[in-house]
């Protein structure tokens, strides 16, 4: 497949979300620069999920607006790996690549369901159901089928949650490589912090109860190269220690600590 460019930003602009008329969390503002990615952490129960699916247009806003342009009143494609991973069961791997093309009526299916295949390492599984795959495997064809139809923006709601540490890493590692080669702005919910660190450009944390936006900085250790172990650099170790502390204020009903504007 063919690399591009992402376009489109996104934005929120005093945001309110929750399900029904219920809000949940109010005063929701941030920016994204076209290509950037957003690491949404808290407590369960703050509104990461709501907000996520706010975002993404599956639920409605309670109040204020989100915003995603690309500058030329171009309406964005969106994309969502769910938690769940949401494959069909009963299509194999090759049916569950092609289905968001076919959805679309697009051209050339067949050889972007095997270009795609080559990319996720599942060449020769093509037949397989995704019962039979392993886990990482099914988070790989979750994540192909969410990017094979070119999303503008991809969104994640805690999709390698339910993996151990170290497939869970290599798997972050491969979101890096495929987002480098399919270009999207990204919003991501995560429990993990040093998921939000590694994957996050920009990391939003949330506070419970009440629920609100506790702050929202960039990323000093962020790098999109996948090749970068930026694991075991002091930065990396640095930013998880403030975020943890951030944690810990927010709980505390404190204000989190910010370092120059970033986390």
């Amino acid at each position: 497949m063919e690399s591009r460019k992402a376009l489109f930003a996104l934005s929120a602009d005093g945001l309110a979300v929750g399900r029904g008329d219920k809000p949940l969390l109010a005063d929701v503002n941030f920016s994204l620069e076209a290509g950037s990615s957003l690491a949404v952490i808290g407590e369960s129960g703050c509104g990461k999920s709501t907000l996520l699916q706010t975002l993404a247009g599956v639920l409605p806003a309670l109040a204020g607006r989100v915003r995603c342009s690309d500058g030329m009143g171009r309406k964005p494609a969106n994309a969502i790996v769910w938690q769940s991973l949401a494959l069909y069961p009963w299509m194999t791997v090759s049916q569950n690549l092609a289905l968001p093309l076919k959805l679309q009526k697009a051209e050339g299916v067949a050889g972007r369901v095997e270009r795609m295949l080559a990319e996720l390492e599942l060449t020769g599984l093509e037949r397989r159901f995704p019962a039979a795959l392993s886990g990482g495997q099914r988070q790989r064809l979750a994540l192909g089928r969410a990017l094979i139809a070119k999303p503008d923006v991809l969104f994640m709601d805690e999709p390698f949650s339910a993996l151990d540490a170290v497939l869970r890493e290599r798997l972050q590692q491969f979101l890096k490589r495929m987002r480098a080669r399919h270009p999207c702005t990204m919003v991501f919910v995560t429990h993990d912090i040093a998921e939000a660190v590694y994957l996050g450009e920009r990391i939003m944390l949330l506070a419970a109860r009440p629920s609100r936006v506790a702050a929202v900085a960039a990323n000093p250790s962020f790098t999109p190269d996948a090749d970068i172990d930026v694991r075991e650099t002091d930065l990396f170790y640095a930013v998880q220690k403030r975020l943890h502390a951030a944690v810990q204020n927010v709980r505390k009903g404190e204000e989190p600590v910010l370092t120059e504007g970033h986390w």
